[in-house]
C-alpha cells in the first residue's frame, strides 16, 4: 500500500492559511500540482497514491469514479481561490500527475486546466505539463491536449528493454515510447521528456546503455532517470524478500549513473538537477525547480501535498474521503506544519545542494561550514564555486549526495 501520510497539525475546515503565508507572496512564483489517482494496473514498485478500478469498487465508489474526477479537482481548484484570496499571481507552472493522467479524457485535464486559468489566470509562458502512459495516448489524444494548452508532456518509459519492464510490471511495448516523443512533437508540444529507471533486478549495463541510447534518439529535451527504490509493501518488495529476485546493490547504482552522465552528456544534455538533464536551459521542467527552490505550490488532489509561505499541508488520500469533503464544502486538507525558520534553512540545504547551481555556503552551519572544506578536500564539492561562496557537487559528490547532505545540514 502507499506510504502513510506525515504527523501534523489538524487543517481548517475551511482550509485557511496564516496570515504570514502570503508575506511577500508576489516575490515567488505559484504552481499547481493536479493529482489524477487511477491507473489501468499498479505497477510492482510504485508507491504512489494511486488506486485501480477494482480497488475503488464499494462504498465511495460513485464519489471517488473517474467521470466525476474533473468535476471534484476543479471544486479545490476554487477552493484554493478563496484561501489564496486576493492573491494576484498568475500561475507560472501547473503539472498534472499521478497515477495515469490520461486514463481520463482530453477533455477533462483540459477543463482541470481551465478552471485555473479562470480562477487565477495563466502567465504568459506558463509550463504546462502532463504525464503520460505511452499506450494511454494516440495522435488524436495529444492534438487535444495541445489545444487545451498543454505544452509539455512527461512520458514514462523506464526501459527500452521487454524483461526489465516485465520486472516492473510496465505494460507498454518497447518503441512505444520513443514514438510518442514523435507524436507530441507532430502535435505541437514544445517540450518532451522521457522518464527512465535504473538498477531493476535483472537489468545488465548493457540493457542500460541500450535504454539510454534509445531515449536519447527519440529526440525528447529532456530526460530523467532515477535509482529504483524498492519501498516496502509493494509488490516488488515482496518478491525480492521471498528471493525471487535479487536485489541490486548500491554500486551497481553507482555505475549506472555514471553510465547515464557518460551517455547523456554524449548526445548533448546537459545536468542541472542530480536526476534530471535537459538540452538547453529552457528545456528544464521549470515546475519541479518550484519545489527545489522552496517556492510556493498547491497540490490538488488526493494525498496531495502543498506548500505557500512556509506552510506546508496534505490532503487526504482516498478519492471517495477526497470528494465527500469537497461535496460538504470542507478543505480536503489532513493536516499541516508550519515550518519553523531552521527547518527552511535545512531543507534549502537539502533540495538546493541538489541542482547543478548548489547552495550558498551562508545556509550552512559552523559544523556544516567544516563538513563543506572537507567535502571539497575530498573531491565532493567543486572547489571553483566553493571559493565564490556556493556548495556545488563533484560528479563524484552527485554519487554521495545523501551522504553530503547529511554532513552539511549539521
Amino acid at each position: 500500500m502507499p506510504s502513510a501520510l506525515p504527523d501534523g497539525e489538524p487543517m481548517p475546515q475551511d482550509g485557511a492559511l496564516p496570515r504570514h503565508a502570503l508575506t511577500g507572496a508576489a516575490e515567488r512564483p505559484l504552481g499547481f500540482y493536479l493529482h489524477v489517482p487511477y491507473c489501468a494496473t499498479r505497477c510492482g514498485y510504485c508507491d504512489f497514491n494511486t488506486y485501480t478500478a477494482g480497488e475503488l469498487r464499494g462504498p465511495g465508489g460513485v464519489l471517488a469514479s473517474r467521470e466525476n474526477y474533473a468535476g471534484t479537482l476543479v471544486e479545490e481548484v476554487r477552493l484554493a481561490r478563496k484561501v489564496l484570496g486576493d492573491d494576484p499571481r498568475p500561475v507560472e507552472t501547473v503539472f498534472v500527475g499521478g497515477g495515469t493522467p490520461t486514463l481520463l479524457p482530453a477533455a477533462d485535464l483540459g477543463r482541470m486546466l481551465a478552471a485555473l486559468r479562470d480562477e487565477f489566470g495563466l502567465a504568459p509562458d506558463a509550463e504546462i505539463t502532463t504525464e503520460a502512459n505511452p499506450e494511454s495516448v494516440d495522435p488524436r489524444y495529444l492534438a487535444e491536449l495541445r489545444a487545451a494548452g498543454f505544452n509539455r508532456v512527461s512520458f514514462g518509459m523506464q526501459s527500452a528493454r521487454q524483461h526489465v519492464l516485465k520486472i516492473l510490471d510496465r505494460t507498454h511495448t518497447p518503441g512505444r515510447p520513443e514514438a510518442c516523443v514523435a507524436e507530441a512533437r507532430a502535435a505541437g508540444f514544445a517540450h518532451v521528456n522521457l522518464d527512465l529507471i535504473y538498477g531493476t533486478p535483472g537489468e545488465s549495463d548493457d540493457d542500460w546503455r541500450a535504454t539510454l541510447d534509445a531515449a536519447t534518439g527519440a529526440g525528447p529535451d529532456h530526460i530523467s532517470a532515477y535509482a529504483l527504490i524498492v519501498e516496502e509493501g509493494t509488490q516488488l518488495a515482496r518478491r525480492i524478500r521471498r528471493g525471487e529476485i535479487p536485489m541490486t546493490d548500491d554500486d551497481v547504482h553507482a555505475d549506472r549513473y555514471l553510465i547515464a552522465e557518460e551517455r547523456l552528456t554524449a548526445a548533448g544534455y546537459s545536468w542541472y538537477e542530480v536526476s534530471n538533464w535537459a538540452t538547453t536551459e529552457a528545456a528544464r521542467c521549470r515546475h519541479n525547480e518550484l519545489y527545489w527552490t522552496g517556492a510556493d505550490w498547491w497540490g490538488a488532489g488526493p494525498g496531495a501535498h502543498s506548500h505557500v509561505g512556509g506552510v506546508r499541508w496534505w490532503n487526504v488520500k482516498h478519492p471517495a474521503a477526497y470528494a465527500q469533503a469537497l461535496a460538504e464544502g470542507r478543505s480536503p486538507g489532513a493536516g499541516r506544519e508550519l515550518l519553523a525558520d531552521e527547518d527552511r534553512r535545512v531543507e534549502r540545504i537539502l533540495l538546493e545542494l541538489r541542482l547543478a547551481a548548489g547552495c550558498p555556503l551562508s545556509l550552512l552551519a559552523p559544523a556544516g561550514a567544516s563538513a563543506a572544506a572537507r567535502a571539497v578536500a575530498d573531491g565532493l564539492l567543486a572547489p571553483g564555486p566553493y571559493e565564490a561562496g556556493r556548495a556545488v557537487l563533484t560528479l563524484r559528490g552527485r554519487l554521495l549526495a545523501d551522504a553530503v547532505v547529511r554532513d552539511l545540514v549539521d
